[in-house]
């Protein structure tokens, strides 16, 4: 009886985790969430305004949203103004750490920057090289989200981990 109740108990946990929700087993364990890259509240007017003049020059960020007579037009609030082209530029380049720096003016938030008729489109709005947004969809350069290497981590640790528990479940069985 003992090693039945061996067998079970190392078994179990194996067996939950392969019947876990589609939604957890697709990001290998981790639930997925929303990201936005905005502006740092501490961030100097004048480094922001910078920083939004090169996202929406040189950075290649849709900044139409927030010109004149656009959704997300504040001209008394750089930190939102500076936010969507963040965001967007942060969402056009691979949602890396990296693209979501700016000087050090940006960081990467879980609270949905969107007011109004603002609607800020998150990490978890990209599929396929492209942001799907309530304005329609904003196409992206394709080597611009290539997120292939995120499995690999979970390949190098996740197989070994279940062979080295049903190694231990069977030589309980057996002895």
């Amino acid at each position: 009886m003992s090693k039945i109740y061996y067998f079970f108990l190392c078994v179990l946990p194996l067996l939950v985790a392969l019947s876990l929700p589609e939604c957890l087993r697709a990001q290998k364990g981790i639930a997925p969430r929303d990201l936005w890259c905005v502006a740092k509240n501490n961030a100097a007017d004048q480094a922001l305004q910078e920083s939004i003049d090169w996202a929406c020059g040189p950075g290649g960020a849709n900044c139409g949203p927030i010109q004149q007579g656009g959704p997300c037009y504040d001209s008394s609030d750089v930190q939102r103004t500076a936010s969507w082209a963040f965001n967007d530029y942060y969402l056009k380049n691979g949602l890396t750490d990296d693209a979501c720096y700016f000087s050090n003016t940006a960081a990467l938030t879980s609270l949905n920057p969107s007011f109004d008729k603002c609607k800020f489109p998150s990490s978890l709005s990209v599929n396929n090289g492209s942001i799907s947004s309530p304005a329609g969809t904003i196409q992206m350069r394709p080597d611009s989200a290539d997120l292939s290497s995120s499995n690999r981590v979970v390949g190098t640790w996740f197989l070994p981990l279940v062979t080295s528990y049903l190694l231990v479940a069977f030589t309980w069985l057996v002895q």
